[in-house]
């Protein structure tokens, strides 16, 4: 970052933090990568606090402290607003008519939704009715990658990516990519044909990498695989080159990239940082450990680097007074395993455990410049429950739930109406042994439909069944409303 823009940020922040004696305010950003759950994490958590949903871990509420939840206009006019109702309505089928409950769509852009707790202060000389505003600001997980990139140049990004793609598991689903790779010359002339071919070809890589059966985390650029109106723009016809030049020809196909990659780079990522990212307060980081695991090792080590990346992004740290006036950090972080009312109860602390140790290096980074970092198995709404099963003499902790429309189990096809029971495997109990790939695992997942919303007497929806999700708005909001 340029001494200009950290000392822009320094005014921001001081004009925040002159706000926020009068108003205070935690800025709560929401993140994961692809398929990790966040609309339906947000939807959900906004729903229950705003219904007093069954949140016992989740000490203001359970206390009978929180007098009113409501939304409130969000402070950016320039952000779209998250679609909270339509997002509920997806999830308990009240939309249009013969719409049936279903998953909302998952995140493509930044969006953000302002809620206002007002609450009664435990002790001291705050104590009384206060207000607090989390501005939820929810972001795809494939941008915070790229992050690290500010600080790369294209030669050294070329020279990382093209070494990652030519080992298993990226080499086969690379190998058309890396043969037009070998076929161009980086020294000549600059066409846009040729750089429209090989940004197509690098593009369709990076989605077959983030296919279910291989499961690959760490996939920058991230705009490639969500361009939404960038889409065709010449920041996002680039892709790495092999054996450059140290001093390229201005008209060469290299210098071309170089200066598309430092385009993306400044009009892109250098934005969302400084309108957005830096301006945190709190992060959670939703992450699908459970199809990573079912993917294999190499999955697994993927995500583990990702999470990497993910936390050398952060501006971590405790929130001094004189760092929330001229450099906020984020002074929280959660990694919650999502959909872990895919595994029996039995096995959930083993999921937080092995995302422990998969965060682990990351997170001790964040421990040691003053977060606090926290690991959740997470179910922000619950689609399954509980049943177990007799096999020969031995009764069996099964799920149960709905699955969704042609999902498939053996030679089994479900219709999206049906009840079916699954064990689904158990986890080991040494997280080792899955970060080393020692022991294979034998886990069987379907994806289930959303759970049958219910209704008070006077027809309001009830808040709907999750895991854990008490425990997590203890960490990221528990603090603030004492």
């Amino acid at each position: 970052m340029s001494i200009t823009a950290d000392f822009s940020l320094a005014l921001r922040s001081l004009a925040s933090y002159a706000g926020g004696l009068v108003n205070p305010t935690l800025r709560l950003g929401v993140t994961g990568l692809s398929r990790s759950g966040k609309t339906v994490f947000i939807t959900a958590l906004v729903h229950a606090l705003m219904e007093g949903g069954r949140l016992p871990m989740f000490e203001a509420l359970a206390e009978g402290r929180i007098r009113k939840v409501s939304l409130a206009a969000q402070p950016d006019d320039v952000v779209p607003r998250f679609p909270y109702e339509d997002h509920l309505a997806a999830l308990t089928g009240q939309g249009s008519a013969g719409k049936e409950r279903h998953w909302p769509q998952s995140t493509r852009r930044i969006s953000e939704l302002r809620l206002v707790i007002e609450y009664e202060s435990k002790a001291g000389w705050l104590a009384g009715i206060s207000t607090l505003a989390v501005d939820i600001v929810d972001y795809p997980g494939e941008w915070l990658l790229d992050l690290p990139l500010l600080d790369k140049s294209y030669a050294q990004w070329s020279r990382e990516t093209l070494t990652l793609a030519r080992v298993v598991p990226r080499a086969p689903l690379a190998k058309d990519y890396l043969a037009l790779v070998n076929a161009v010359d980086p020294a000549q002339l600059a066409e846009e044909t040729t750089a429209r071919q090989l940004s197509e070809s690098f593009t369709a890589f990076l989605r077959s990498c983030r296919d279910e059966h291989v499961s690959l985390s760490s996939l920058p650029p991230g705009r490639f695989l969500m361009p939404g109106d960038l889409e065709g723009s010449p920041a996002l016809t680039f892709a790495p080159l092999a054996t450059l030049a140290d001093a390229p020809a201005a008209a060469s196909l290299q210098a071309m990239m170089e200066r598309r990659y430092e385009a993306y780079k400044t009009h892109i990522v250098r934005p969302f940082f400084r309108d957005h990212f830096a301006r945190l307060d709190r992060q959670i980081v939703l992450i699908d450990a459970l199809t990573a695991l079912n993917a294999g090792p190499s999955a697994v080590a993927d995500l583990e680097a990702a999470l990497g990346d993910v936390l050398k992004a952060f501006r971590t740290g405790r929130n001094s007074l004189l760092a929330q006036l001229f450099a906020p950090r984020i002074d929280r972080v959660l990694f919650a395993a999502t959909k872990a009312d895919h595994l029996h109860h039995t096995n959930h602390d083993r999921l937080e455990a092995i995302v422990r140790a998969l965060a682990e290096r990351a997170a001790s980074r964040a421990e040691g410049a003053g977060a606090s970092v926290d690991v959740a198995a997470l179910a922000a709404v619950r689609a399954t429950r509980e049943v177990s099963a007799k096999q020969g003499r031995v009764m069996v902790p099964c799920i149960a739930g709905v699955p969704l429309k042609g999902e498939t189990l053996g030679t089994d096809i479900f219709d999206g109406i049906a009840e079916a029971a699954l064990f689904p495997g158990d986890l080991p109990d040494d997280a080792a042994m899955v970060l080393d790939g020692e022991k294979p695992l034998a886990l069987r997942f379907l994806r289930f439909r959303p759970p049958v919303a219910e209704r008070h007497a006077d027809g309001r929806l009830k808040p709907l069944p999750h895991i854990r999700l008490d425990r997590t708005l203890e960490f990221l909001l528990g603090d603030r409303l004492r």
